[in-house]
């Protein structure tokens, strides 16, 4: 089965229909101003002039050919469900693990959380962006360390499945994801941490996303870089939090983070959200990677950044 992280709409569509949603509902003067989320909003909104910088620029060598494609002779590592229990919605939440090829609990291993978009669930990253393949074939080539991958549901609601058409874009489901920090930092990590034979520090805990889980995993691992000193975020959403509320305390950051990377596609409606952490960032001197490649709001730019960055961690 595929999952697309917009299946209800087209994609261009659907991402406009997610920043506009956004818009409305964050508590901000811009948002207060905003109208009604309607399809032709959103469509306006994603037309939006995509403007770019000198340095919005491609940071890392493009992957080669079937880096997200099942390569013979390559040992493939096991996916499985991870059960657990969640004070937030309640009652018991699904995960799927990735296992690396060679896994046994003879081995500690570092962990890498990956958040889907709001379209989608816990499936998103194997069956739409193709994340275990790109991982066997990077553990198997030497340029990835062995890790544990975490795929939540971050809906962290008592139903938490991807609501149909109609409702994908409601202040229902959003609330959701911003409900998941609790779920993920009090309840998942303790369970994935009691269950397998990971490294529970934060030099050996990662966590990124895409669109709506890429500003999940900007608000989550900012605000705590006690807990990830690796952190990504690709096409983030507008569900990303302000500068002011996202890097309170830069030289925290500065000390702490061992790789914060950013990236987004320059045909992608939703740029501006990664631009402006990106500029940020760079005023308040917080070393970080800013990798724009060029797709749109799709599993290109997520598969494409998931082999840059996977390669990095750990080290």
């Amino acid at each position: 089965m595929t999952f697309r992280s917009f299946d209800p709409l087209p994609g261009a569509l659907s991402g406009a229909l997610l920043s506009a949603l956004v818009l409305a509902l964050a508590p901000t003067a811009q948002a207060q101003d905003a109208g009604p989320v309607t399809p032709d909003a959103a469509r306006a909104n994603f037309a939006r002039p995509i403007v770019l910088a000198a340095d919005d620029v491609r940071s890392t060598p493009p992957p080669p050919r079937g880096f997200d494609e099942t390569r013979p002779g390559v040992v493939p590592g096991r996916v499985e469900t991870f059960s657990y229990e969640s004070g937030v919605t309640g009652g018991r939440r699904q995960a799927l693990v990735y296992l690396p090829a060679g896994y046994t609990r003879e081995r500690r291993y570092p962990v890498l959380y990956l958040l889907h978009g709001i379209g989608g669930n816990q499936h998103e990253w194997t069956g739409y962006v193709r994340a275990n393949a790109v991982l066997d074939n990077l553990i198997a080539d030497g340029k990835a360390v062995p890790m544990i991958v975490v795929m939540p549901n971050g809906r962290a609601l008592p139903d938490d499945s991807v609501p149909p058409p109609d409702r994908v874009f409601t202040e229902a489901n959003a609330a959701g994801f911003a409900k998941f920090e609790r779920d993920l930092l009090d309840f998942l990590i303790p369970a994935v941490e009691a269950a397998y034979p990971v490294r529970a520090d934060a030099r050996h805990r990662a966590l990124a996303g895409l669109s709506m889980g890429g500003g999940q995993a900007l608000n989550i691992g900012l605000g705590h870089p006690e807990t990830f000193a690796w952190i990504g975020g690709f096409s983030s959403a507008p569900n990303t939090r302000a500068t002011a509320e996202l890097t309170p305390d830069p030289g925290a950051l500065r000390r702490q983070l061992a790789l914060l990377y950013l990236s987004c596609g320059n045909r992608d409606g939703l740029i501006s959200v990664s631009q402006r952490v990106h500029r940020d960032l760079l005023r308040q001197g917080v070393p970080h990677q800013w990798n724009v490649d060029a797709s749109g709001h799709d599993r290109e730019s997520w598969s494409d950044n998931l082999y840059q960055f996977s390669q990095r961690l750990f080290r």
